[in-house]
């Protein structure tokens, strides 16, 4: 996708204060206490049933949503705890108005779409706030909640972005969105669109924006759910409840909706909110960036082994090809990052110790000390939440194996490695929150700066946070690298990709996201093509073009330009390494 660019960012962030906004429809006061009537909508009001595009999976008959209206916008609510779905008894509603603001409660519930009562309660407040409509929401019930639906008519339909990016036209499809990590379903059959951070924005016209936006200040489970109907949409937008958590009385954080003329204007608030929200450091002072990395022209990754126990690249040849390069940019310049330094990729997770057949401890010493001498900054590869369930090791941190909200077992088996045609099942999700896998991990990475004199670690699958009921995965995180950076303060932490919050305390991601450009860098991914048949190396997704005449060196803001080195690509393709060299020499101007 597009994204807006920094100079996109600071102009949005400027009309956020101007005209840029646009006021959502007119409120009509009277009486300061006047009483709202209850609309009696169903689940089918205002949409296409059947789908007249693709769909996701739904009741067989329709429920009750009665709704409230507000600033020319529709709400009604539903309540999930951990074995059913609740609506409101409309008989059990009462709503209250008065000069920009809107109560509603509900002293009961009904379940078997209607059919049967059950006890719960829930109290909304929605406000106008300038041009925008937020709303606060508190649900009990005599169980445990596990999420909280509000169901939202009035917004028109149109082009859909997802957290601000660029906008397409989904046609009659129905569209879900998930936060973080596609909101735990990333291969799930009713897999959702993955958001960065949960904002969404459906373009009606030219100058004409609406965006609905979670204002919360932790990470958890969003999903915001769009189904078209002839001309708008039936929303809802989800706050699933922390997994580890049993509440059965929760107040969600704020709702907002609200219309811009521009695309930036619509997501300016939201990321203003971020910043805010999660203290992101600007990158021009961040505490957490050594002066090299701000001075780093040139990623190159040196595949190591892959899956298959096929060897790329072994330590002297690595050496080799860096003592090469160091006649060609100045070699401080230049960060150094190796996956699978430590044997079969991914087969070997979570060992992390140096693999005899590239060239054991001796071999990867030597390459570490003598490239330093040169210049260079090395980064080995771990996994954040990956391990082999196989390997001897696994029962030390067990208990970290990763649940769904609802308990089915969450395993990281998306991948074909051996190319059987079939997903392995050998991987398992770990989560950071749990103790045990923290300090695994923790060691593991410790050891590897403390032998090995590494400048950087990056942490693979760091933006899979899950709403895991043992612990949070981010508090996890959070944890573990601020407890690397309290011992190893000038060594770096590095993401593959990120969720909004976790700028805050990682600078470097080789998953580029425009909007994180103010607060961090970014390098191409690990399976950026190599030179020549375009060979993603160690990474599962085999060959992709590499263009000769861009070099496949994309030019968006915040990006480094990346070479990737496989087994051919300097016995081969040397002449494609050079013009890569060359071209990173001349963006960084050396």
């Amino acid at each position: 996708m597009d994204d807006f660019t920094r100079r996109d960012w600071i102009k949005a962030v400027g009309a956020t204060g101007s005209a840029a906004f646009l006021p959502l429809a007119p409120a009509a006061w009277s009486d300061p206490t006047a009483p709202v009537p209850i609309l009696p909508h169903r689940s089918s009001t205002g949409v296409f049933l059947p789908p007249r595009g693709n769909g996701f999976m739904k009741f067989s008959f329709d429920t009750s949503e009665p709704s409230v209206a507000f600033e020319g916008l529709e709400f009604g609510f539903t309540i999930y705890s951990r074995e059913n779905a609740y609506h409101l008894d409309q008989a059990a509603m009462t709503a209250v108005a008065g000069p920009g603001e809107l109560k509603l409660v509900g002293q009961g519930l009904r379940w078997a779409g209607g059919q049967e009562p059950a006890p719960g309660k829930i109290e909304a407040v929605f406000r106008k706030n300038g041009s925008w409509v937020e709303w606060d929401v508190t649900a009990e019930m005599d169980q445990p909640i596990k999420a909280i639906t509000t169901i939202v008519r009035g917004i028109p339909r149109g082009k859909v972005s997802s957290a601000g990016y660029a906008v397409f036209d989904p046609h009659d499809d129905e569209l879900l969105f998930g936060y973080p990590f596609s909101g735990g379903d990333l291969f799930g059959g009713n897999a959702a669109g993955g958001m960065g951070t949960p904002l969404i924005i459906v373009q009606s016209g030219e100058r004409d924006f609406h965006f609905i936006s979670s204002l919360d200040d932790k990470v958890r489970t969003k999903r915001i759910y769009l189904q078209p109907g002839q001309t708008g949409y039936r929303v809802e937008v989800i706050h699933e409840v922390e997994g580890w958590l049993d509440q059965s009385k929760v107040t969600i954080p704020r709702w907002r909706i609200g219309r811009a003329a521009t695309l930036e204007a619509a997501a300016a608030p939201h990321y203003q909110h971020l910043e805010r929200a999660y203290r992101f450091p600007r990158w021009e002072s961040r505490p957490d960036v050594p002066d090299w990395l701000r001075r780093t022209a040139l990623v190159v990754q040196m595949h190591g082994m892959h899956f298959s126990g096929y060897v790329f690249n072994t330590f002297p040849k690595m050496l080799e090809i860096l003592q090469w390069m160091a006649a060609r940019i100045p070699a401080d310049r230049v960060l150094i990052f190796i996956p699978a330094w430590d044997g079969r990729y991914y087969w070997d997770y979570p060992e992390y110790q140096v693999a005899p057949r590239l060239g054991g401890e001796r071999e990867f010493r030597r390459l570490i000390q003598e490239g330093k001498k040169l210049g260079y900054r090395f980064m080995p590869m771990f996994g954040a939440n990956a391990a082999n369930r196989k390997l001897p090791s696994f029962a030390k941190f067990a208990d970290a194996a990763t649940e769904k909200v609802d308990g089915d077992a969450m395993n990281l088996n998306w991948v074909d490695w051996d190319n059987d045609r079939h997903q392995e099942g050998w991987g398992a999700y770990l989560n950071l929150g749990v103790e045990s896998w923290r300090r695994w991990l923790t060691d593991r990475i410790a050891e590897t700066i403390d032998r090995y004199g590494v400048d950087a670690y990056f942490l693979d699958i760091i933006g899979g946070w899950t709403n895991n009921p043992k612990a949070d995965m981010h508090e996890g995180a959070r944890l573990m690298v601020a407890e690397l950076r309290r011992r190893y303060p000038h060594v770096l932490a590095c993401g593959e990709f990120h969720y909004d919050a976790l700028l805050e305390f990682i600078p470097l991601y080789h998953v580029h996201a425009k909007f994180g450009v103010p607060y961090a860098r970014y390098f191409s991914h690990l399976s950026h093509p190599a030179p020549g048949r375009g060979s993603s190396g160690v990474h599962e997704s085999g060959f992709s073009p590499f263009d000769p005449k861009t070099l496949s060196l994309p030019k968006p803001e915040g990006l480094i330009p990346t070479l990737s080195v496989v087994d051919d690509t300097f016995t081969i393709w040397r002449e494609q390494m050079t013009a890569i060299i060359a071209e990173a020499r001349t963006r960084a101007g050396i």
